[in-house]
């Protein structure tokens, strides 16, 4: 029987004090996805709720800056796994019970499959990351496990439970599109442009000029790192480099002599000791690369420095340093010459105001500093650079989660569990925790399934594109692996009546398969095997088999698509429905759906075109090998929290 469905109905909120709820509470296995902000008040409140077989997965380590709202962690776990750590504190609450709590340190997107998931009764969700909320939505719909997932957003959050047929997944609402930049928090292994900017602001801005009390992110290094540095150079442990004083410039310390070393800290030993991390690269994540302050900033003569020194106090760095377009992208030379520049200015200009200063977005001169903080680390991490104007943008939306919100959110979602667990799921509820209103928390039942929806509704999208020139790579790139649709690297194509060719990825295939795959990607929609004249009505059948979804694509051939309208060069039909739901958001319309976030704006993707990489098997001629509401609550939605493409940035994980 579906996980869902296999609870005998009891009295609700009757029953919570029953014998025969706290016996379901002690055998519900639960999987938290998460162990940041709200995993951590999660983990928590289900040990004190009487849960006593609990799962917790998160990838992350902890951070300095995690422990002043992370209240499981302490300054000796610096370092260490949130999911471990988190674990075994969570136990601590109730040393006289059977309470196990599993940690898995893994990357959920390419560990978890829906066999994975369907041994849970219930699956809770604490993430910060749209592409892992996303895939762990899809896995419950496979699996059938009931899903409660949950975000905050400084002093709103929400929770919302998706239910397999019965309500609204957690991707059958798209959200409104947002100038915003999504994530949650500062990651030893940055991956996106905004993770480089709290770093700069929040941590090395902070530390070098702002108020300092302790120990930060950047003076502790995790034990088992804090040694030389490879090259057995004078920047190791011995010289300070894990003290807080490192930081400080030193009694008579020339300006640049010190910029020049916090550079050789932060982006080339500091980066040395990450990459001795041999756990964080065993995925094949790409590693960092250490920059050379020397190579990029010449020597003591380099005429940029008395070029730069020349300009008159109160001149912004990079101006100094001759770069007058906001718009440009710098090259590292020219983020390693504004970054001592800056730091000079500041220190010799400024000195008053050193120790006391706040990041200003009019502040010409803290702009420049992380600008060229932000990209230097985004060189260091392979990640892509933004320009003064961007940068300055996004540092001026940085939001600081708050433990209360995050407490309050956890217990609203173990209230839900409670529900499904009394067989009361039609009582189960969106809750949205919000300031502005005249009610702390407002609520609203559960939404049917919406039938347009990618992962539970309809399976079959139209792409009308040139089919003379538009690829199946184009295909995998911008409709299986585009914002809407977003499958793994696990996908198979084939036509749907089976009769014209198979594209197959995965692990595991051969030099001659990769080859081969790579070959098909590359051909035009009218060239694939099974193909007629335009391929006009030609049916792609895309399936993942990772997350167990199918979906079917009918094409039609048009040669005469706007490029400045459709820069892509495609039209895929989900598009209209977007629309519509963005304008019902617009005007307020109930009908916009409770769910929050769901995809990300297309121009905000990375587009990968899969198979031109040899990531797949092409072959020809195959198929694919085996694998009701109760009228209670408000009639308008409550205005929540847009978790991943708000106008803020939340600083939790």
């Amino acid at each position: 029987m579906a996980a869902g469905d296999k609870w005998t109905p009891l009295a609700w909120p009757g029953a919570l004090a029953s014998e025969e709820l706290a016996e379901r509470i002690s055998k519900c296995r639960v999987l938290a996805v998460g162990a940041g902000g709200i995993g951590c008040e999660l983990l928590k409140t289900l040990v004190l709720t009487g849960f006593k077989d609990i799962e917790v997965a998160d990838m992350d380590t902890i951070e300095t800056s995690n422990l002043n709202r992370q209240f499981l962690f302490r300054k000796r776990h610096v370092g260490q796994h949130k999911a471990t750590v988190a674990g075994e504190a969570a136990r601590a609450f109730r040393p006289d019970a059977d309470v196990s709590v599993q940690a898995h340190c893994v990357n959920i997107i390419e560990e978890f499959t829906p066999a994975t998931i369907g041994k849970f009764d219930l699956v809770m969700n604490g993430l910060d990351n749209l592409r892992a909320r996303i895939h762990m939505n899809r896995l419950c719909l496979a699996a059938d496990v009931p899903l409660i997932d949950s975000g905050t957003e400084g002093y709103k959050g929400q929770t919302s439970v998706h239910l397999k047929k019965t309500s609204q997944c957690f991707e059958c609402q798209p959200k409104p599109k947002t100038k915003s930049y999504p994530t949650c928090t500062i990651r030893n292994t940055p991956d996106q442009p905004i993770h480089c900017v709290v770093w700069a602001k929040d941590l090395l801005f902070q530390r070098l000029f702002g108020r300092v009390e302790g120990a930060t992110d950047l003076d502790e290094q995790p034990a088992d790192l804090d040694e030389q540095p490879a090259d057995g150079g004078e920047n190791g442990a011995a010289d300070g480099a894990g003290e807080e004083s490192f930081f400080l410039r030193q009694t008579d310390e020339d300006p640049v002599a010190y910029a020049e070393r916090i550079f050789a800290r932060v982006y080339t030993h500091d980066i040395e000791r990450v990459l001795r991390m041999d756990d964080l690269w065993k995925s094949g994540r790409r590693k960092p690369a250490p920059l050379d302050a020397a190579a990029l900033l010449g020597g003591a003569d380099a005429a940029w420095r008395s070029e730069a020194a020349a300009h008159g106090a109160g001149t912004p760095a990079s101006l100094a340093c001759g770069l007058r377009d906001q718009h440009a992208v710098w090259s590292p030379e020219e983020c390693a010459r504004v970054f001592v520049e800056s730091i000079r200015r500041i220190l010799t200009e400024r000195a008053a105001d050193v120790g006391n200063m706040v990041f200003d977005k009019e502040d010409k001169l803290a702009c420049d500093f992380i600008t060229a903080a932000t990209n230097l680390r985004a060189y260091n991490y392979h990640i892509p650079t933004k320009p003064l104007f961007e940068t300055k943008a996004m540092a001026g939306r940085i939001i600081h989660a708050i433990a209360t919100t995050n407490a309050i959110v956890s217990g609203l979602m173990v209230t839900e569990a409670l529900k499904i667990l009394c067989g009361a799921r039609h009582k189960c509820c969106i809750t949205a925790l919000q300031l502005r209103s005249e009610n702390l928390l407002a609520t609203m039942n559960l939404w049917p399934p919406n039938a347009e929806c990618i992962a539970c509704g309809q399976s079959e999208a139209s792409l009308e594109c040139d089919t003379a020139t538009f690829t199946l790579g184009d295909v995998l790139a911008h409709v299986a692996r585009g914002p809407r649709v977003a499958m793994s690297r696990e996908v198979n194509v084939t036509t749907a009546d089976g009769d014209g060719f198979l594209y197959e990825e995965g692990d595991g295939l051969d030099g001659e398969e990769q080859a081969e795959a790579a070959a098909l990607a590359s051909k035009a929609l009218r060239d694939l095997p099974g193909a007629k004249g335009d391929a006009d009505g030609l049916v792609l059948l895309l399936q993942d088999n990772k997350q167990d979804l199918e979906l079917r694509v009918r094409v039609a051939h048009r040669s005469d698509i706007d490029a400045e309208e459709h820069p892509g060069g495609f039209i895929l039909d989900s598009a209209a429905a977007e629309a519509a739901v963005q304008a019902k958001a617009a005007n307020g319309d109930a009908g916009a759906g409770p769910s929050g976030a769901a995809a990300e704006s297309e121009d905000e993707m990375e587009v990968v075109v899969a198979g031109a990489e040899g990531g797949g098997v092409g072959r020809a001629g195959g198929r694919k090998r085996g694998r009701e509401d109760d009228g209670a609550g408000p009639s308008k939605r409550p205005r929540a929290p847009q978790h991943e493409d708000s106008d803020v940035v939340l600083l939790d994980d």
